[in-house]
């Protein structure tokens, strides 16, 4: 049998109230007595009711939902953003709906038309490895609805972005291996479509010109993220003439894996060959050896995205601000390097 849904009309029957009444009392307006306000909430919830959000949207041209898009769940690092961003949402009273790209545009497109329908107040976006256009994204700024970047930014987009200093973080964990006395460190880099990738490879090439190291281009390996390719690039690099001393990899899913692999070819870790990791995955400190890498603030990133999205869906269009926050990076060394 069919459960009847409490509505507003089943409420304000039994306490003998107007409609209006009790639809004032449970969409939060103020001009409601205290008395009124419990006897409604009360009952509201002994007979559990669930409020229409599509209904209450239209009434207020307000969902209170804010959508947050990611573009993978391999490392622990996204899970982690959420959690900050959410913290900061449900303290503003928002709810969130959560979309996994799964490092496709094609996802990533639907994925903001997802939100579009579910009328989100604001979105926070990590884009994929493959997105080159942006035209899906910028019709949320058409429409009005606030856009905060974190991590893999749009630098096409003049609204809100939260990274950190990807430059300096690989700049230190160069610099870090150079003192170490190694002198071939090799780089498996991010797509040059993510401009986190970008800086990571300037960090980079910065440090080994510090230290008068040439930079050799043989040692650097831009590739597309796919975890399953690292075997055939840390297997290029070991079979060379002149083989690395050391790899900086784009993150620590890369690295994690790279260290498998030499470590199955027979090579010490790190007296042969030193790998170092960026992001701090929680996977980083388990593995034998503990991965030297580059710990970033990522429920920082998360809450701080949050609060930009939510200052801007409280403020009128035109006062909009393209803030940029650039948060810092720690080094953390291990027995990898």
């Amino acid at each position: 049998m069919k459960r009847h849904q409490v509505t507003i009309v089943d409420i304000a029957k039994k306490l003998n109230l107007s409609k209006s009444t009790v639809s004032r009392v449970l969409t939060g307006h103020p001009s409601v007595s205290d008395k009124t306000r419990q006897a409604v909430l009360e009952l509201a919830e002994q007979l559990d009711y669930q409020r229409n959000m599509l209904s209450i949207s239209l009434l207020n041209r307000k969902s209170n939902t804010i959508g947050i898009i990611v573009p993978e769940f391999i490392s622990s690092y996204f899970p982690q953003v959420i959690m900050g961003a959410q913290e900061v949402a449900a303290e503003a009273g928002y709810n969130t709906i959560i979309c996994h790209s799964n490092e496709t545009y094609e996802t990533e497109v639907a994925n903001t038309k997802l939100m579009l329908a579910n009328q989100v107040d604001g979105v926070l976006v990590s884009l994929t490895k493959e997105t080159r256009n942006f035209d899906h994204l910028k019709i949320f700024e058409r429409k009005g609805i606030p856009i905060v970047f974190f991590n893999r930014v749009c630098e096409d987009m003049d609204v809100p972005k939260v990274m950190v200093d990807d430059y300096e973080g690989a700049f230190r964990a160069v610099e870090h291996l150079v003192k170490r006395k190694k002198k071939r460190i090799a780089h498996l880099a991010g797509p040059d479509s993510l401009p986190i990738s970008v800086k990571r490879l300037k960090g980079y090439k910065a440090a080994l010109k510090k230290y008068n190291i040439p930079i050799d281009e043989e040692l650097i390996i831009p590739y597309d993220l796919s975890i399953g390719k690292v075997k055939i690039y840390v297997n290029h690099l070991l079979r060379l003439a002149n083989p690395p001393d050391a790899i900086f990899c784009i993150n620590d899913p890369t690295a994690i894996e790279a260290l498998q692999i030499v470590k199955k070819k027979g090579l010490d870790v790190p007296k042969d060959i030193a790998i170092v990791g960026f992001s701090n995955d929680f996977a980083s400190d388990l593995i034998d050896p503990p991965l030297t890498t580059v710990s970033q603030p990522v429920r920082e990133i998360g809450s701080t995205a949050a609060q930009l999205l939510i200052d801007q869906i409280n403020r009128d269009v035109s006062e909009w601000k393209s803030i940029i926050k650039v948060l810092k990076t720690e080094l953390i060394v291990r027995k990898s390097s």
